[in-house]
């Protein structure tokens, strides 16, 4: 049976969201496979993911053949989704409403893929358990990124709410975990520290190599003992669902090849122009070095 030989490898389920600016709203695909993968099949990296969804709206998964994206998705009865509620004067903070979940990935549905990075990026608790995740950490050792919101986003029948982990599951699972991606919400919830960098380094120590913080002012990193920022510099918002996914994959992405602070400044960058539309990141590359000449 042959393997696959890709870069990166994003697991996760696609979402059909609503998202609501003052009362105002419209449908918009979402979810790390689909903001993530598409931005890092636009740096040229091969990219591989994996997705839950109902039969009925297998189309979505048009976009990753438009860009070259090679998919395994698998049917179940939901396809998941959240209504995002913002403010236009604030467009850092929203609420959610669940709209569906496409259920529990199962261990037969991973594929043997020979990839440098494997992203565990659900959308909400429940896609992924801590049985499976630590299969994949057997399949994928110093390989294992992961989107903390997949494990303390949780749903139920009519609201989406935060929670922290239990100390024995934040150390076993952070333990595993390459690169950690979080936002400055959820890096309180699990540290109850509201400064980045005491939050990174608190989580540093249950044993992640780096830590990526996405936050309203720009993205923070913590690597190697060292505390790395930029800022976003979008001239508007208007793209603001789907800015951490894109942040991270294509930080994972430029790691590749660039060290942590090029990565990092590279991801900013490539995000802040995101945030100007809504969708995933689809401009030539050239536009991010311009940016980064302007204003880094």
């Amino acid at each position: 049976m042959s393997v696959d030989t890709v870069d990166i490898t994003i697991i996760g389920h696609i979402a059909k969201d609503i998202i609501e600016i003052d009362g105002k709203s419209y449908e918009s695909i979402g979810g790390t496979v689909y903001y993530g993968g598409i931005a890092g099949s636009h740096m040229g990296l091969k990219i591989t993911v994996i997705t839950r969804l109902r039969k009925e709206d297998f189309s979505i998964l048009n976009n990753f053949k438009k860009y070259g994206i090679k998919y395994y998705a698998y049917p179940s009865e939901e396809t998941s989704g959240l209504r995002n509620i913002y403010s236009s004067s604030n467009m850092e903070f929203r609420s959610y409403k669940p709209l569906g979940f496409a259920g529990l990935f199962k261990k037969e549905e991973i594929p043997r893929i020979n990839t440098k990075f494997f992203v565990v990026g659900p959308i909400i608790a429940g896609e992924i358990d801590l049985d499976l995740f630590n299969y994949l950490y057997e399949e994928y050792p110093d390989k294992l990124c992961l989107d903390i919101q997949g494990f303390i986003r949780v749903r139920d029948r009519s609201n989406v709410f935060y929670r922290d982990l239990s100390a024995n599951d934040k150390r076993d699972i952070l333990k595993k975990v390459k690169v950690l991606k979080l936002d400055q919400k959820e890096a309180e919830i699990l540290t109850h520290q509201k400064d980045i960098e005491k939050a990174a380094k608190q989580l540093v120590d249950f044993g992640p190599d780096e830590i990526l913080i996405s936050h309203e002012k720009g993205i923070f990193l913590y690597s190697s003992n060292n505390l790395y920022f930029f800022p976003w510099k979008n001239i508007n918002s208007e793209g603001r669902t789907g800015r951490g996914d894109t942040a991270f994959i294509t930080y994972l992405g430029s790691r590749l090849t660039k060290n942590p602070r090029e990565s990092l400044k590279f991801a900013a960058a490539l995000t802040s122009l995101k945030l100007e539309s809504p969708g995933p990141f689809i401009l030539p590359l050239y536009q991010v070095e311009e940016l980064i000449k302007r204003e880094y």
